[in-house]
């Protein structure tokens, strides 16, 4: 195969935590699996299809690319499809005449979009996204009456299948106060949104974090991303997770594994740098292995003298700087590692394991941010 490195996708592990989330969920609450920077990194293409066999009927994304991309890996299988970002008011055809639902957040779109469905002869399907306080997308509080005005008198045209907003990081109980203010908000317009008998919308704000920490907001359906990885959004979500159902266990199960092979192994003497420039020194002679990875693959630069990997179920230290195809390793403790063994880079071998969040402590990488600079151009191989 043509690769330097591959990433896993674990099927079990999917099923794990979309049971997980399942089972956190209100009566009747829907499950938007959110797929958005590539499925979080996991890759569109192999992680929806797996999701899908789960039972996931629902799916978020940020922009129309993404949303081709869904429904390319889902071709022949029904579910449901959400953009809560980006559509450019020329992809709005295709929305429309594939059923895909988008949200409006400003004028332009709104008037575009009964434009194109009148033209089409086929309803628009929309989420209303409402600001509450987070200050980025949404249609503002003096605006709202005569947005719903509007959509009253274009009902043959628009079906306004969800109101929502978005949280401005439910995963800190620093943001606690405007969370707090953006719900009751949210709550305030619904009061006035429900005096429209025509009005019977889906009501969604909760993402991962608010899913977990403040359940009562989860509504009439949530935008799970993160969970559904494996991954808590955050260390302080998992202590409010452990913490009230009295358990250290983590129940999300890492679907990724990343892995690679040495390329090289070679002996340097004692007082030679290794690689670029002067950041390493080695003071004995020293052992190394070279992997064919490095920062434009995804291995952050920030590791240089920094990350692990794990070579014959044991972890071994980056050293020098990692360039942009190639990075080196001091094995000089196991004389065994050869040209062709498996590395990991993120995941599990023999006992040990690098955990995303071990791998971003050494980046100062956020797990998001880490697994979404993932190359798509990895290959992904789905294993039991």
């Amino acid at each position: 195969m043509f690769q330097t490195s591959y990433i896993e996708l674990s099927e079990s592990a999917v099923k794990n935590n979309i049971d997980f989330i399942n089972n956190y969920l209100g009566e009747n609450v829907t499950f938007s699996s959110v797929v958005k920077g590539n499925a979080y990194g996991h890759s569109i293409e192999h992680y929806c299809p797996l999701a899908h066999k789960c039972g996931v009927r629902h799916f978020s994304v940020f922009s129309a690319q993404e949303a081709l991309d869904v429904t390319k890996a889902l071709s022949n299988h029904e579910f449901t499809l959400m953009i809560m970002g980006q559509i450019d008011n020329e992809e709005l055809a295709w929305a429309i005449e594939n059923g895909v639902e988008f949200y409006v957040f400003e004028q332009d779109r709104l008037d575009f979009a009964i434009m194109t469905s009148k033209k089409l002869a086929k309803k628009a399907l929309i989420h209303i996204d409402l600001e509450t306080g987070m200050n980025r997308t949404g249609i503002a509080q003096k605006d709202i009456a005569s947005t719903f005005k509007k959509i009253e008198t274009k009902l043959d045209y628009i079906e306004v299948k969800g109101v929502c907003t978005h949280f401005a990081g439910a995963e800190n109980i620093a943001n606690y106060k405007r969370i707090k203010e953006q719900f009751n908000r949210f709550k305030r317009y619904q009061l006035k949104l429900n005096t429209y008998p025509w009005l019977e919308a889906k009501k969604h704000l909760a993402s991962s974090s608010a899913t977990i920490r403040y359940p009562h907001t989860q509504m009439d359906l949530v935008r799970i991303g993160i969970l559904q990885f494996g991954f808590f959004p955050t260390q302080e979500i998992f202590v409010y997770y452990s913490t009230k159902f009295k358990t250290n266990i983590n129940p999300l199960k890492r679907i990724l594994s990343w892995k690679t092979k040495v390329m090289d192994t070679k002996m340097v003497k004692a007082g030679e740098f290794v690689g670029y420039g002067t950041s390493y020194l080695t003071n004995q002679t020293t052992r190394i292995a070279l992997l064919p990875i490095g920062y434009s693959f995804g291995f952050s630069r920030s590791l240089s003298n920094h990350g692990k990997v794990l070579i014959n179920g044991a972890r071994f230290d980056v050293i020098g700087t990692v360039n942009m195809s190639m990075l080196a390793v001091d094995i000089s403790l196991d004389e065994t590692i050869k040209k062709g063994d498996e590395v990991v880079l993120i995941g599990n071998q023999g006992e040990q394991e690098l955990s995303v969040s071990s791998f971003s402590d050494f980046s100062q990488l956020i797990n998001y941010e880490l697994l979404t600079r993932l190359p798509q151009d990895i290959p992904r191989i789905v294993t039991k």
